[in-house]
């Protein structure tokens, strides 16, 4: 460090090597010195301001008259990549913005004192490096599967002028450790929800991968389920019980506005019975107050045929109460109850039900064996919506995918 300058808005340190002996890259004579030439690199910022490193940076001449390099610049990799405007610090400080701050690349840009294509084109390397390291699907026994909306507009190819698919399926390492904890990590994201998108994922990770993989967790989409037959037949699948619960929940919402509808004549309007319950029917019956589980029971008793409802609400509670057993064996027989009678059931909705999870009736009954949720899985898409509302929305897919990796821990960082 020969200088250091403190302005309002900028903190400017001149820099230099130590003066040493220099070899000629080519052909290894000692060169001599020859001139100098500034380089302007954006540093870490310091006390809230930004910083700027101006290196000094030494030329050198070749003596050798039969060598092809006639002058060259000193190099230090370890300040920054070539041609790059920020030094290796400032870039290795604006990922950890991103990723443990929830910064957004417009932020750590304005602290930086530079563009955001500076800085992500500062990173961007650092990432696809980082994502093209195939040891970091090393280890993964358990694995969730999801998809997630990434844009509204077209479906148009990139070649066309467009995204492409609107929704994109992600994987999610839910191994459980050694401590019996699940630290979720987005392994991937793939365009499109089809059993394709999932199925060619899993072949180009090979044999060694799929092989390691045990329990493989899913929602209910027949695609991820013949993806996983096909490039997981050893593994156990796993129906999410979040989405067998929701199932429930949205049954009885249906059943409720059709008594309603069928009733009244019309939609729910305040006072209705049924339309002032609304909310509470969605939540589980372990959780209502007095006063709230008061409110049910007048509406069901306000007319004959809320019974209807009434029943519905008891079978969405049944899937609850399996799930909600201490003892996994408990909560398997009434899951084996639910499949044997929800198809048989008069409540057209309920019935549809049954035979929903009749057909998953291995999946649904192998949570009681793994206890493997897709929770994690949930998890993550949750920090992906929240870094697209932060980045105000990203076009490019590549870069989407590598932001979402960096968040989602599923690099070796």
């Amino acid at each position: 460090m020969t200088a250091v300058e403190r302005g309002e808005q900028l903190l400017t340190v001149t820099v230099e090597s130590a003066p040493a002996p220099a070899g000629c890259p080519t052909c290894g004579t000692v060169a001599e010195a020859h001139s100098r030439r500034v380089v302007r690199l954006v540093d870490a910022p310091c006390f809230d301001t930004p910083v700027v490193l101006l290196w000094r940076k030494r030329r050198y001449r070749c003596r050798e008259d039969g060598c092809p390099v006639r002058t060259f610049t000193e190099q230090e990799p370890g300040l920054a990549r070539p041609r790059g405007l920020l030094t290796t610090r400032a870039a290795r400080w604006a990922i950890g913005q991103i990723r443990s701050e929830h910064a957004s690349v417009q932020g750590v840009a304005r602290q930086l004192g530079v563009r955001w294509r500076t800085v992500w084109s500062a990173i961007k390397p650092i990432l696809t490096a980082a994502a093209d390291d195939e040891s970091r699907f090393g280890g993964v026994v358990t694995l969730g599967v999801d998809e997630h909306v990434w844009h509204h507009v077209s479906t148009k190819a990139p070649e066309d002028g467009g995204r492409g698919p609107k929704e994109l399926t992600g994987m999610v390492d839910l191994t459980v450790d050694e401590n019996g904890q699940v630290s979720a990590r987005l392994l991937d994201l793939v365009q499109g929800r089809t059993r394709a998108a999932y199925a060619d994922w899993l072949a180009a990770r090979g044999e060694g991968f799929t092989a390691g993989v045990d329990v493989a967790t899913l929602d209910p989409f027949q695609g991820y389920r013949a993806a996983i037959d096909e490039e997981l037949a050893d593994a156990t699948a796993v129906l999410d019980a979040f989405h067998v619960v929701a199932l429930g929940t949205k049954c009885v919402d249906e059943v409720r506005r059709r008594v309603q509808q069928a009733t009244t004549g019309h939609r729910g309007r305040k006072g209705d019975p049924l339309y002032g319950i609304q909310t509470i029917l969605r939540a589980g019956a372990e959780n209502l107050t007095d006063k709230q589980r008061g409110r049910i029971e007048r509406a069901f008793a306000a007319r004959a045929e809320h019974e209807v409802v009434d029943l519905a609400w008891q079978c969405a509670q049944q899937l609850r109460a399996a799930y909600k057993q201490a003892d996994k064996a408990e909560g398997r027989k009434i899951a084996e109850r639910i499949v044997a009678t929800f198809p048989s059931c008069p409540i057209p909705e309920i019935a549809r039900l049954g035979r929903t999870l009749r057909k998953w009736k291995e999946a649904f009954l192998a949570y009681f064996d793994t206890g493997a949720t897709n929770g994690g899985t949930e998890a993550i898409n949750g920090l992906i919506e929240l870094h697209r509302r932060i980045a105000r929305g990203l076009t490019n897919f590549e870069n989407y995918r590598l932001r979402m990796l960096l968040i989602g821990g599923g690099l070796n960082l």
